[in-house]
């Protein structure tokens, strides 16, 4: 099992630095014994967390996403927070094709669900978003649950 482990990054919300963050927390994340589709799928969540950054939470203003990723008990944890807009109805915008942006497919949330193991979303309008996401390899939870 990998050691306790973090980073921390910070970046404005530009969308030339979607990638950065994706290859770089998929980087961190390699780490644990993650499947190649495991990493494939955070790095897609992590694509979508700092998209919607990028997209809704300044519409008018420049701002920074920061992104902190933890490696404990064999999971990851990784957090995307800006000090943007803000969500005004969370569970509105966790189902499939809401976006305040025309043109945009609004399925961001849903992937981040579908991929990930928990997805927690905390927002106040005009203060901004955090998003958590939590994953644990696979092969872990099979080891876990036959321990049990």
């Amino acid at each position: 099992m990998a050691t306790n482990n973090y980073m921390k990054m910070e970046f404005p919300a530009l969308s030339v630095n979607v990638g950065l963050a994706r290859i770089t927390v998929a980087s961190f994340a390699s780490q644990l014994d993650f499947t190649v589709s495991e990493i494939n799928e955070i790095k897609v969540a992590v694509s979508e967390a700092v998209t919607n950054a990028v997209i809704h939470a300044y519409r008018e203003k420049v701002g920074n996403v920061m992104i902190q990723a933890s490696l404990k008990n064999g999971k990851i944890e990784i957090i995307v927070k800006d000090e943007g807009s803000g969500i005004e109805n969370i569970d509105a915008a966790k189902k499939a094709e809401y976006t305040t942006v025309e043109g945009r497919m609004g399925l961001g949330f849903v992937f981040m669900e579908s991929f990930m193991d928990e997805l927690t979303i905390q927002s106040v309008p005009e203060q901004g978003t955090i998003v958590r996401m939590v994953k644990t390899p696979v092969d872990a939870q099979i080891i876990d649950s036959n321990e049990r």
